[in-house]
């Protein structure tokens, strides 16, 4: 990632209005932004509580915000004054993509409803992010990720395993929806340059993470009628986690005929290798409780490092269980530069995350670090006209 202010990416000559908060809206926009987008974030005066959460060393400068917020420039707004308002017109005017998670009576009453703009601007990309579908019983319920974790059966999986339902330990609704935001704004951006015009997008957190559940889950009730329940077995295993080896923990997935075979003459199990419960990968998908059992088993007989050369060399998929905060020193993090050390103007040194992918023609990389909230107020608004005196009062 470079600091260098030049645009590049494949979305270069992209503007898109940025009017969303927390995560799951920010997220999505920073990938954009990371393509080569101009994203003009639109925030509050003052900036966003979500964004004052520790650790932090300013005011809405916190950790998240360093990642969630590079590459865009932010404007601040107060869209309730007649001033503010005109310059977000103005703004929507110029841009190609606008983003938002509001809900829907709130858009409507700000004249920010897709009715409204694409009245006026046909060929804008008007995307809402919001927790249900708008034509749903469910469309005006307030949605955060936990919510949605909890009705769309993800929380749930959890109690089909240890008998209580459970949140995942990461914000997953929020990061899963951010990726079909910018795969609908993609695939929105390309309809209207192959000739086509731009298009309100709707991406509901509800129905899109039901969706992403169902893929292995959905079982025998994909069939009408049913013919069996749903739930993947493999999956839904108390013996499927990481395994306590002699000096630490590994996951250890033999999976293929192959890899089963070796795996249990090296164990000494060999009688396994005749076992119908295990001769066939369906067998061993439908008895994945009692084939787990045997690895918790006989995990601790080795320690992690000669699971890893015997896993490694057989082609086994095995990795040693490393804490979020061990990352950084992994050989092969370090190696690919995921987590660079960066010097932002005013927050000092920050471990930025760059974008995994690479593109040989059309990388991503760092243009802009994170800007305070409404630190290019002025420079955009005198982009689009505005003199000093009239931008003077929107200034802090």
């Amino acid at each position: 990632m470079n600091g260098d202010t030049e645009p590049n990416g494949a979305l270069c000559g992209l503007r898109v209005v940025d009017l969303t908060t927390i995560l799951m809206g920010p997220l999505a926009t920073r990938m954009l932004a990371d393509h080569g987008a101009d994203v003009i974030r639109v925030e509050a005066p003052g900036g966003e509580t979500f964004l004052n959460s520790p650790p932090a060393k300013s005011q809405s400068m916190n950790a998240i915000a360093l990642n969630a917020h590079r590459n865009k420039r932010s404007v601040a707004l107060d869209l309730k004054s007649e001033e503010g308002a005109a310059a977000m017109a103005e703004l929507i005017a110029s841009a190609d993509v606008f983003v938002s998670n509001m809900r829907a009576a709130a858009l409507t009453r700000l004249g920010l409803d897709a009715a409204t703009l694409r009245a006026r601007h046909p060929n804008l990309i008007h995307c809402v992010a919001n927790g249900y579908g708008s034509d749903g019983p469910y469309a005006d319920r307030a949605a955060y990720d936990d919510a949605i974790q909890a009705i769309s059966g993800l929380a749930a999986l959890q109690q089909r395993i240890t008998g209580e339902p459970q949140y995942a330990p990461a914000v997953l609704a929020d990061k899963v929806c951010s990726l079909h935001i910018v795969q609908a704004v993609m695939a929105a951006v390309i309809h209207r340059e192959r000739g086509g015009t731009g298009q309100a997008i709707e991406v509901p957190m509800f129905e899109t993470i039901a969706a992403f559940n169902l893929i292995e889950h959905h079982g025998g009730q994909i069939f009408e009628p049913p013919e069996g329940d749903v739930g993947y077995p493999r999956v839904l295993n108390p013996n499927r986690k990481p395994y306590r080896c002699a000096d630490g923990w590994a996951a250890l997935l033999p999976y293929t005929q192959a890899n089963w075979e070796v795996f249990f003459d090296f164990v000494g199990r060999t009688e396994l290798l005749d076992d119908p419960r295990f001769a066939t990968h369906p067998a061993r998908i439908a008895n994945s409780e009692a084939l787990y059992a045997i690895l918790d088993e006989v995990a601790p007989s080795r320690t992690v490092a000669e699971w890893m050369e015997f896993c490694h060399a057989n082609s086994i998929p095995a990795n040693p269980v490393l804490d979020l905060a061990e990352l950084a020193d992994d050989e092969h993090i370090a190696a690919v530069d995921l987590m660079p050390v960066l010097e932002h103007p005013t927050e000092g040194s920050y471990r930025a995350v760059r974008d995994a992918i690479r593109y040989d023609a059309t990388p991503t990389r760092l243009r802009r670090h994170a800007p305070r909230p409404g630190q290019d107020t002025a420079e955009v608004l005198a982009e689009l006209g505005w003199d000093d005196a009239r931008i003077a009062p929107l200034l802090p």
